[in-house]
């Protein structure tokens, strides 16, 4: 019980309903999700031990929060793991797997065509997952999925703050990424993942300054 209770506060946390420094009291917890508050007390201290949740001595637990340095250390990891993950996938890219990545892209496109940035966000994670899972490669996801789960709140922050045009842009930057990807050169696929998660860096960096 424990980790689904930790999967539903870990969602929360990511789709913004426990925002960053949100205190987050255990029977509090416990009946919004009708169940006792032992199991919420095991999930916290498993999203303590991600870093999704911070425990503050005599305050209690709260969301984490995240500094700009942290940022920039959990982009620097992400960046090698991504680049690892896109050329795992061109090994394995085939013409279903390229219309199936595409059919993704074109949705979020136009979602974000229609200003709908929730179904943007979904769709991008969709994506991402994906790709994940074509790599192949179960350490991996495991890893790059923690990393941008630690980002996932901020990520939606910083994407929920787009205008139209710049929400679009978002959307397409998927479509060149995953041209490159298809286009089945390493370097070129690894540059592109590279700048795709330091766009996404430097927006969350942005909404953390207060220059967004």
């Amino acid at each position: 019980m424990s980790e689904d209770v930790a999967g539903r506060i870990r969602a929360a946390i990511s789709d913004g309903r426990y925002p960053p420094n949100t205190r987050l009291v255990e029977r509090r917890i416990a009946a919004e999700l009708g169940v006792s508050h032992i199991p919420v007390r095991e999930a916290l201290a498993r999203l303590v031990d991600e870093g999704l949740v911070e425990h503050q001595p005599r305050r209690g637990a709260r969301v984490a929060g995240l500094t700009p340095l942290q940022v920039e250390e959990i982009a620097s990891l992400r960046t090698l793991l991504e680049e690892f993950v896109v050329v795992r996938v061109q090994q394995r890219m085939t013409p279903a797997v390229k219309a199936e990545l595409q059919r993704v892209v074109d949705a979020m496109v136009q979602a974000a065509e229609r200003g709908n940035s929730a179904r943007v966000l979904e769709l991008d994670q969709r994506f991402h997952e994906r790709l994940w899972a074509l790599a192949d490669h179960a350490m991996l996801v495991e890893l790059v999925g923690h990393l941008r789960g630690r980002l996932a709140a901020f990520l939606r922050s910083a994407t929920t703050t787009l205008d139209s045009d710049g929400l679009v842009e978002h959307a397409r930057s998927h479509q060149l990424l995953l041209d490159t990807i298809a286009g089945g050169k390493p370097a070129a696929a690894k540059r592109a993942m590279a700048a795709h998660v330091a766009i996404a860096t430097d927006r969350v960096l942005a909404t953390l300054t207060g220059d967004a």
